[in-house]
């Protein structure tokens, strides 16, 4: 088992679930690949681990030549590259094949980057993916359960509002807090069980987290 964050704000909550479980914490960067000229309209989706997905519909629909997208994610694998370079400081990723992964971010909303990382992390082959996330759209974690081999919203508020409506305090992480908290994630004291991991459910975990 092993917890994946989606930064930058999914990682103060990933590393205390990491911490609860006693799992291993690292980051899953994914970047959009937006249409040109319309940026916030994604064609696809690029991730840790060389992972890419597109979408065929607004690909066939656009009539997108493969040249175009080939352009925009070269240049979003370049940020890709920039931004775990600046998380990992050099370090692999962790390998994912065969294992459990547990997808942490700090909410859902529509849930498109989740999605969108979900189905990039889905071609590194983990035997299980579980989506946590202390809060989201009733909705959206309704709908994600037809897509992975567990939810886990602690909780899923109506109406929903926002992700931010819900925290008391919903700052921005910086690079330098993903920083630090994977470091503090690396650490064999920081990584160790608590008393009761054993017992731990992941949604027992993500409410821990949530309310530390």
């Amino acid at each position: 088992m092993l917890v994946l964050a989606l930064p930058r704000g999914g990682v103060p909550v990933a590393y205390e679930v990491a911490r609860a479980l006693g799992a291993p914490l690292d980051v899953f960067v994914v970047r959009k690949l937006g249409v040109p000229g319309y940026e916030e309209l994604a064609m696809g989706a690029v991730a840790t681990g060389g992972a890419r997905v597109l979408n065929d519909q607004i690909v066939g629909d656009l009539n997108i030549p493969e040249y175009v997208i080939d352009k925009v994610e070269a240049d979003e694998r370049q940020e890709l590259a920039r931004r775990e370079r600046a998380y990992r400081g050099g370090r692999p990723p962790l390998q994912v094949s065969g294992r459990t992964a547990i997808l942490v971010d700090d909410g859902l909303a529509t849930g498109a980057t989740m999605r969108a990382a979900v189905k990039a992390l889905r071609q590194l082959q983990p035997e299980r993916i579980i989506v946590a996330v202390p809060t989201a759209s009733p909705e959206t974690c309704e709908e994600l359960n037809a897509e992975v081999d567990e939810v886990v919203c602690a909780i899923t508020p109506e109406p929903f509002y926002a992700v931010g409506y819900w925290y008391e305090n919903f700052t921005q992480t910086t690079d330098q807090e993903v920083r630090e908290l994977l470091a503090r994630g690396r650490q064999a004291e920081e990584v160790r069980a608590t008393p009761d991991a054993a017992d731990m459910t992941v949604d027992e975990a993500v409410r821990a987290a949530a309310h530390p």
